[in-house]
């Protein structure tokens, strides 16, 4: 992700500032550079949000492709129902059938729908912790650039 390396970026740059002598730590750094680098971070930061926003629309498509395909299979169990209690001789049998079927869809239908959304919860953890990370990183640059400056 291309903010994090900006945060490595500003990082080095807090790592080679110089110091001063009897400032108590603090140190001299390139501050135009550290301007545009912040400056890059805010451009990248929209993007970084973009993707976010992407993989909870994927989210949504994926658990309504789920239940287009439990539909669907619950119409074909309900159509192959259909046609078996037409036929006398095998009523019974063609009941329990399609009660079965139409349970099974169900089920694969939750069990899908429960792997999407732990799949996209994590993705989404993922992404949180690391936007996270990326922000607590610059709070703490920034903090070093105002103790810096003092």
């Amino acid at each position: 992700m291309r903010v994090e390396e900006i945060l490595e970026e500003l990082e080095e740059l807090t790592k080679e500032a110089w110091n001063l002598p009897l400032t108590g730590g603090k140190g001299l750094i390139n501050i135009e550079r550290v301007r545009d680098l912040i400056s890059e971070i805010r451009d990248e930061l929209p993007n970084e949000l973009r993707q976010a926003k992407a993989i909870i629309a994927d989210r949504s498509q994926i658990i309504s492709e789920a239940k287009e395909e439990a539909e669907s299979i619950v119409t074909a169990a309900e159509k192959k129902a259909k046609y078996m209690v037409e036929r006398d001789e095998i009523v019974k049998q063609a009941q329990k059938m399609a009660e079965e079927v139409v349970l099974a869809a169900k089920m694969k239908a939750r069990e899908m729908k429960q792997a999407t959304n732990e799949y996209i919860d994590d993705v989404i953890k993922h992404t949180d912790e690391t936007l996270t990370g990326a922000v607590a990183d610059l709070r703490k640059t920034r903090q070093n650039l105002k103790n810096g400056a003092q």
